[in-house]
């Protein structure tokens, strides 16, 4: 077949001489594929013109909800997706990684997008600043969409996960993407992809992809645009210095080469279970995707005492591993992707040879099923020792991106860490120790070089997502030769694709700009109660205002024999008057929450369906007995839940006391309904 660029709502194909793509495990030529000639400054004004504003106008529960319904679409039809894979060299439980992985970030993403982020166009990043003494001048930073293109360019590895991954956090933030796929096996990522535009869920101009080279793209990016890009360093290095996103300041992250170590503490000799689970875990990252990881492990860190009893383990479990067809069921791994990723990774195989020993493998083809060895691309899981680590350089610089690992002894945790290290900058790290002091000296010894660490034992390893797989909710990056950039890591992606700006002015400026009410903004009392006022029509600023209640010695011995709260500072005047921060008995605190609810909740059933919460309490104050409090509860900020019939709402709570002094500030969280009286 031959493959198709979608630009400017077309899909188009390119005029120049075309890229044979071959299955890796046959040779077969299944696609081919050039973007020559393709106008993709056009893509770039369509992303800026068309999508960015299509997104934009959505708001960021509009935007979740397209994620998760591109998620549900995409799970309906990821058969054929893992029928194609095959063809890359991954076996089903490769491509589940990276097929099943993909869609799960977009669910993740779809769900913190409805938890996190507001009903509306701008986030509130933090606290509001108070610049004056009168608090009618303050500051709020704000969070809003770029409004230029994200450029996506993604790695072989991972034609579907690699695709997704980048997208989820873009589409939420309100920004239009370009994706442009590695070559070699762009026809997965351009199958899933016309899937994406064929369900017709996200708005036009949303999404485009280039299947072979960007062109003059990078001619044309401006300031407002995005890149992020996964590949090698080399590669990261040309794009980062093109005069453009130099010129222009283009955003720019990159996650590249990684020299990803596991580390096996001193404490986990042979026949413990922490030594057990380094060897599979080390096998396995060596095995899954043929070792074709960013996060793969690349040196195997082990006590020198233990080193011979970790390699022959590894050799043990390698030699279960069954090599050749992928689309076979008893095949464990599958060939690398191409060729020339085979006579790459060789090459680099070579160069560690010269100061390591191949204990096991050694690149020679294994016994294949079902595969001829000289039309695929394999390579057999090769495992080397390096005795002299301290003075070895390739090991510590040389990426064998394929099923290649080196064993690293060590002496003494400083060692360790002076070796994972070398790697310039990691992706990530593991720790297999059951001595949490070990894991702690070790944790903080790497995590400067690190962008991700995990830490495994026998307590957490069945539900440890392990070494190599990165998450949603975790950034994905790492400093140094990593590339130094951060990717996914929940909220935080999202906010890479967005600006903030800080905005100064007046309490009522700020609530206008972020739609979320800011003390010594403006606020109304209704003619009715806001509880009893449905979430439509409830106004940011609406505030009630309590009646006053004495406190008094009864309440507290009250709520001290129901809650069996009986700390001194409440029940024993003596001993009270020796507390320097009370000086004397005074209520306990919850029990002023407790009453501060009896002086403003409204009983009788209407659109308050629930309390659910509250955040942010401070007791500022003590009241003592004879105090009188009263509260004020404001309207703060809104957001609904679509099509569940009700929306949250956050209320902004201040109790005082007889002289107006704050005693207690927090906000209570409601679900209100959209009805004045929800139906049985």
């Amino acid at each position: 077949m031959q493959l198709e660029s979608f630009i400017a709502g077309r899909w188009r194909a390119g005029n120049g001489t075309p890229v044979a793509l071959r299955d890796a495990t046959t040779g077969e030529v299944i696609a081919n594929a050039s973007a020559d000639g393709l106008d993709v400054a056009a893509g770039l004004a369509h992303a800026r013109e068309v999508g960015g504003p299509n997104l934009r106008h959505l708001t960021f529960h509009d935007r979740a909800a397209l994620l998760k319904s591109l998620a549900k679409h995409l799970t309906d039809r990821k058969e054929e997706l893992y029928e194609l894979s095959y063809a890359t060299g991954a076996t089903r439980s490769d491509s589940w990684i990276d097929i099943d992985g993909g869609i799960a970030t977009l669910f993740v993403y779809a769900s913190k997008g409805m938890r996190e982020l507001p009903d509306s166009h701008v986030y509130v990043d933090g606290a509001t600043e108070t610049l004056s003494k009168t608090g009618g001048f303050v500051g709020q930073h704000i969070c809003v969409p770029l409004e230029g293109a994200a450029v996506h360019i993604n790695a072989f590895n991972f034609p579907v996960w690699g695709m997704l991954e980048k997208l989820a956090p873009t589409l939420l933030a309100g920004m239009p993407a370009i994706v442009k796929p590695a070559t070699a096996t762009a026809y997965l990522t351009e199958r899933a992809f016309r899937r994406i535009i064929d369900c017709g869920i996200l708005p036009e101009g949303a999404v485009q992809l280039i299947c072979g080279g960007v062109g003059d793209l990078f001619d044309h990016l401006d300031t407002q645009d995005v890149v992020a890009f996964t590949g090698s360093a080399s590669t990261a290095r040309k794009l980062r210095t093109h005069p453009a996103v130099i010129g222009h300041s283009v955003r720019f992250t990159a996650e590249t080469d990684s020299l990803n170590s596991c580390v096996l503490g001193p404490d986990a000799a042979a026949g413990t279970p922490e030594f057990d689970l380094f060897v599979r875990e080390v096998a396995r990252e060596m095995t899954v995707k043929a070792g074709q990881k960013c996060t793969a492990i690349r040196k195997a860190i082990v006590p020198a005492a233990i080193a011979a009893d970790v390699v022959e383990a590894l050799k043990a479990a390698l030699g279960k591993i069954v090599l050749g067809n992928p689309r076979l069921e008893q095949v464990r791994m599958g060939p690398v992707a191409s060729l020339a990723q085979r006579r790459e990774v060789l090459g680099q195989l070579a160069k560690l040879e010269r100061e390591a020993e191949i204990v096991s493998g050694g690149g020679r083809q294994l016994e294949l099923a079902g595969a001829d060895a000289d039309r695929g691309a394999f390579i057999a899981p090769t495992l080397l020792y390096c005795k002299e680590a301290a003075r070895a350089a390739a090991i510590h610089d040389v990426e064998a991106f394929g099923p290649i690992c080196t064993v690293v002894p060590y002496e003494g945790l400083d060692s360790a860490v002076t070796l994972a290290r070398r790697g310039a900058g990691s992706l990530v790290g593991s720790v297999f120790t059951a001595d949490e002091t070990v894991a702690a000296r070790l944790v903080l010894g790497l995590a400067p070089f690190h962008g991700r660490l995990l830490v495994v034992n026998r307590h957490c390893a069945k539900e440890s997502t392990g070494h190599g797989s990165p998450l949603p909710h975790l950034v994905h990056g790492g400093p140094g030769r990593a590339g130094g950039g951060e990717e996914m890591g929940g909220i935080r992606g999202v906010l890479h694709y967005m600006q903030r700006t800080a905005v100064q002015g007046t309490p009522d400026v700020l609530t206008a700009v972020t739609g979320r009410w800011i003390k010594g903004s403006r606020q109304r009392e209704p003619g009715a109660h806001p509880f009893r006022i449905p979430f439509g029509s409830l106004v940011i600023g609406d505030t009630f205002n309590s009646a006053a209640r004495e406190v008094t010695v009864a309440d507290i011995e009250r709520f001290a024999d129901l809650s069996g709260d009986h700390f001194y500072a409440h029940m024993d005047e003596s001993a009270a008057r020796r507390n320097p921060i009370f000086g004397g008995r005074v209520a306990h605190g919850y029990f002023l929450i407790s009453a501060a609810a009896g002086l403003f909740v409204d009983p009788p059933i209407g659109p308050v369906l629930a309390n659910y919460g509250i955040d942010s309490l401070r007791f500022t104050k003590p009241v003592k007995p004879g105090d009188r409090i009263k509260v004020r509860i404001t309207c703060k900020e809104k957001s609904l839940r679509a099509g569940q019939g009700y929306g949250e709402v956050r209320w902004d709570a201040l109790i005082t006391n007889q002289d107006g002094e704050t005693v207690a500030a927090y906000d209570v969280l409601t679900m209100v309904s959209e009805k004045a009286v929800p139906d049985a």
